[in-house]
């Protein structure tokens, strides 16, 4: 089935009205689609890096103040550190399967036996720890 040369011509039209009408509306100028009156990178950034720092001093300072760091053995309990407790706590190991390959009875190219047997492999072929806050602990 074939066009005539008036359906050709209402097509084209219409298309080119679809598209004249689809660029017009992305048109736009830079003030117009980004506002111009805010603070600049430098300043944003500035604020960011107070922001952060200011309120990890707070959360030291409510800690120092917290009940339970007066004097006395008994009060240190959750104060002090120990290597268990920066190593497992602060960054644990990603878990790592132990994969088990059963290697069948076969005859090497010599013709020679050997038996079947087994052996373990780890999925991944190192250890990987976590970033603070990452990965709860695991065992």
């Amino acid at each position: 089935m074939a066009m005539s040369s008036r359906q050709a011509l209402m097509a084209c039209t219409l298309v080119s009205i679809s598209l004249v009408a689809f660029l017009g509306g992305c048109a736009g100028t830079k003030e117009a689609v980004l506002p111009q009156d805010g603070p600049g990178m430098a300043a944003i950034y500035e604020r960011h890096g107070r922001g952060t720092d200011e309120a990890r001093l707070q959360q030291a300072r409510d800690a120092l103040a917290a009940p339970g760091a007066g004097a006395g053995e008994e009060n240190l309990h959750g104060w002090t550190r120990s290597a268990f407790d920066e190593i497992a706590a602060r960054f644990p190991r990603l878990p790592n399967p132990t994969l088990i390959l059963y290697v069948y009875p076969h005859l090497t190219a010599e013709g020679h036996p050997v038996p079947g047997y087994a052996t373990s492999f780890t999925l991944y072929e190192g250890v990987e720890y976590a970033l603070p806050g990452e990965a709860e602990a695991g065992p």
